[in-house]
């Protein structure tokens, strides 16, 4: 044997793993600018998660359902009260109580209102200008997010996370959004990004913007971020940051609500007293179990949710490609779902600010699952490791199918109000002064924006709820600055919320589940059909079917109600 060649044999064995490429000096080389290492050369370059993006949030803003009747009357309607004087108000707007900040309106009346004047008496598409505001923002905010990744933690996981972000139904329906909750989203994402960047002093104020202009009780998503960027940065200089960033904004919002409801006081504080420090009554507007949000998060990103929960469970496995930077950013998940399971009142729209982390935690586990089987003395794969590479696309696919089919069956299940109220403006012939009603479907009515210009009011009409309603902002008494004898905070419906004489209706809308009891569409001798859509009857369909589109078994097994808009025939 010859001595070089023994050399050579003992070079190798006693060699170095090789570079798994997320030890800390690959990680210090993709940082590194120039080189083998430019973040620039070895991430995603910009345009390709934006242009990705920005095309399915385009069409989330076009094609959207309202999925909660709080987005409605607690901001569209007093948007659309900003911009052409009349609108729903609910109890949350009187000056007595005065919870919802204007603020987070005024930001949007900066693109609703060019478009009010640019488009004139077509408030629809104000309405979908306000949608693609939306869209953009989320775009941008996400599409930083997937760099942030790339740069950190390779291209693979930031494609994971950016296929999620773009056909998960979760993220397509919160993205264009109009809600506080969406804005915390946006602001989630776009803090962790700039965290995951080492820009900790910017990651703290947009942290700070997403709790003061988005939703207060969201600061426990933007905790731990917020921690860790006052350690890691210049403590003096991040700190500063995010306190400037604060007090300006809470002083802007204090001026916004004087303006609005004319008097100082800070909508921010009210609305964290009434919840948190005594007087709030959430549990009136409906309680839900521990499993509400467990069952709510499948739903929306099927088993996705599912892997995002087990982030924990592969740290073992890989702390040194995710810890710690990568654990602090997923850790509000596990915060969030805790904290929002223990209380009473609980929507799916309080989930939407940890919808971004429930795709990178997901993505992350998906791109981990070879390291289960990776032997790190061993310079060749397993074949469970191999199995493990081509499993990764096939389970991120089965995902994304999944995700595709509910938001198809939401889409075409449950589409039909939009679609019914925009109807409206081909019968202008019904005559000016119309009176549009509504009853049981008052919480699916789309806003003011639908509503045409020879429709005077829209009134509910009594068909057994026993909660108080919106009514409409009242100039007589002051507008944005009237606190109305008729607004509680009991959820106690009044006497003067209710059209007494259905005969004053010239337009209704109702939906018909074909129940034995008859709707008020039945009669065709009083009402004319003049548009009539197909809706999922929740009640009878099966859960499974009515959730996810099942091709060759969704229309069968579903059954459908009819959504219509009906007019009072006229009599001579």
């Amino acid at each position: 044997m010859s001595l070089s060649s023994a050399r050579q044999r003992r070079a190798t064995a006693t060699s170095p793993p090789s570079d798994d490429g997320y030890s800390k000096e690959a990680k210090d080389r993709r940082r590194r600018p120039g080189g083998d290492g430019d973040g620039e050369e070895e991430g995603i370059r910009w345009f390709l998660p934006f242009l990705a993006l920005g095309l399915l949030r385009h069409m989330s803003a076009s094609s959207n359902l309202i999925h909660d009747c709080d987005e409605v009357f607690n901001y569209w309607e007093p948007l659309h009260f900003l911009l052409y004087g009349s609108g729903f108000q609910t109890w949350e707007y009187s000056s007595s109580f005065a919870l919802r900040s204007y603020l987070y309106l005024f930001i949007h009346v900066l693109v609703a209102g060019p478009a009010s004047l640019i488009f004139g008496e077509h408030k629809v598409r104000v309405f979908y200008s306000v949608r693609i505001f939306l869209g953009l923002i989320s775009t941008i905010t996400e599409t930083v997010l997937v760099v942030a990744l790339s740069r950190r933690y390779g291209k693979r996981v930031a494609c994971y996370v950016l296929a999620l972000l773009c056909l998960t139904s979760g993220c397509f329906f919160a993205s264009t959004s109009f809600l506080p909750s969406s804005f915390s989203m946006y602001a989630v994402a776009l803090s962790s990004a700039l965290f995951l960047l080492e820009k900790y002093a910017a990651a703290v104020s947009v942290a700070a913007a997403g709790v003061i202009l988005g939703w207060p009780f969201s600061i426990l998503v933007f905790l731990p971020v917020t921690v860790y960027s006052l350690i890691r940065g210049s403590f003096r200089r991040v700190f500063l940051s995010g306190f400037l960033t604060s007090l300006f904004l809470l002083v802007l919002s204090v001026v916004a609500d004087y303006y609005c409801y004319g008097k100082w006081m800070a909508s921010v504080f009210n609305l964290l007293k009434y919840n948190v420090l005594g007087g709030g009554e959430s549990h009136l507007y409906g309680t839900e179990g521990p499993s509400f949000y467990f069952r709510n998060g499948f739903n929306n990103f099927n088993f996705a949710f599912i892997l995002a929960l087990l982030f924990l469970g592969i740290m073992p496995f890989a702390r040194k490609k995710y810890a710690p930077d990568l654990l602090i950013v997923v850790s509000p998940l596990y915060i969030w779902l805790a904290f929002m399971s223990l209380q009473a009142h609980k929507e799916e729209r309080f989930l939407y600010p940890i919808y971004p982390l429930i795709c990178v935690a997901a993505a992350a586990v998906i791109d981990s699952f070879p390291d289960f089987f990776h032997d790190r003395y061993s310079s060749e794969q397993s074949i469970f490791e191999k199995i493990a590479k081509g499993l990764r696309p096939l389970i991120l696919g089965f995902i994304l199918c999944a995700s595709h089919s509910r938001t198809f069956s939401m889409l075409n299940g449950y589409g039909a109000p939009l679609q019914i109220y925009q109807h409206l403006e081909y019968h202008e012939d019904t005559g000016p002064g119309s009176v549009l009603c509504v009853g049981s479907e008052w919480h699916r009515y789309p806003s003011s924006f639908f509503i045409p210009s020879y429709i005077s009011e829209v009134r509910w009409i009594d068909d057994g709820f026993r909660g108080l309603l919106p009514f409409p902002f009242n100039e007589t008494l002051g507008g944005t600055t009237a606190a109305p004898s008729y607004f509680n905070d009991r959820n106690k419906a009044s006497d003067e919320q209710y059209l007494k004489d259905i005969g004053a209706c010239n337009l209704l809308v109702e939906l018909d589940l074909r129940r034995p009891y008859p709707s008020r569409g039945s009669n065709v001798s009083t009402w004319e059909t003049l548009a009539a859509l197909p809706f999922i009857d929740r009640e009878m369909s099966p859960a499974l079917y009515r959730s996810f589109f099942i091709p060759y078994k969704w229309q069968s097994n579903n059954v459908f109600g009819l959504y219509k808009l009906l007019r009072r025939l006229r009599t001579d």
